[in-house]
């Protein structure tokens, strides 16, 4: 949950959340290295009295300017691309839920106990019933999801383009109409993590917030069973 005046990110439920904030720092990093370098080279050049008029090349820092920011290239791509790998991983889900974008509301759906166990997710209209509940944020049912086990999340979409995002765990999927997309969440503690939908779907598309709530595995079953 993000606050008024907070300049980093939201506190990671997930290894991949975490994964992302370091990535950022470390992007970071060498955009700040990189920027500074260049405006002290600016600035000496700006104060700098001398000139050379006979020099018409210089094959050492041609190639230096050449290798060095192939290097850094590499430095910032090969972590990006071990992300989006990561991103895309499912691995082995002990719990699928799949999640339907409607205007404008969420339905949710577990399958994996045998019987189907589904609700829909709306803006809460009195967020003061509901325990630490955040003004266009808190929904009257909440998903739920366990952690430390690996979940699988369905996302699609009965009408327009939706998108199911949870800034927190660091997961964003498109919900599309006539499509199933996955997305694979391992919560690394329990906690209640707000996210909204992320596609312009219309006139009350800020109305219908996503609210995960993760719990342990045997509170989980409970709750599913109960």
């Amino acid at each position: 949950m993000s606050f008024w005046g907070q300049l980093s990110f939201q506190d990671s439920f997930s290894g991949l959340g975490y994964e992302l904030s370091f990535f950022h720092d470390h992007a970071m990093f060498v955009l700040v290295l990189v920027s500074s370098f260049v405006g002290y080279m600016m600035v000496c050049l700006l104060k700098s009295s001398f000139s050379s008029r006979f020099v018409v090349e210089a094959q050492a820092l041609e190639a230096a300017w050449t290798v060095i920011p192939g290097l850094l290239l590499l430095i910032l791509a090969i972590p990006s691309v071990r992300l989006l790998y990561l991103l895309d991983e499912v691995g082995s889900p002990a719990v699928s839920m799949k999640a339907i974008g409607h205007q404008w509301y969420w339905e949710y759906e577990y399958s994996d106990g045998g019987s189907a166990v589904g609700f829909d997710s709306y803006l809460a209209g009195d967020i003061g019933s509901i325990d630490g509940g955040y003004r266009l944020l808190e929904v009257d049912s909440r998903c739920v999801l366990p952690y430390g086990v690996d979940s699988r999340v369905l996302v699609g979409s009965s009408d327009v383009v939706h998108a199911w995002a949870i800034p927190a765990v660091g997961v964003k999927v498109d919900a599309v109409p006539g499509r199933i997309n996955q997305l694979g969440v391992h919560l690394a503690s329990s906690g209640v993590m707000y996210g909204q939908c992320s596609e312009i779907c219309g006139v009350n598309h800020s109305f219908m917030p996503i609210v995960v709530e993760g719990v342990s595995p045997e509170v989980f079953c409970f709750w599913l069973m109960s």
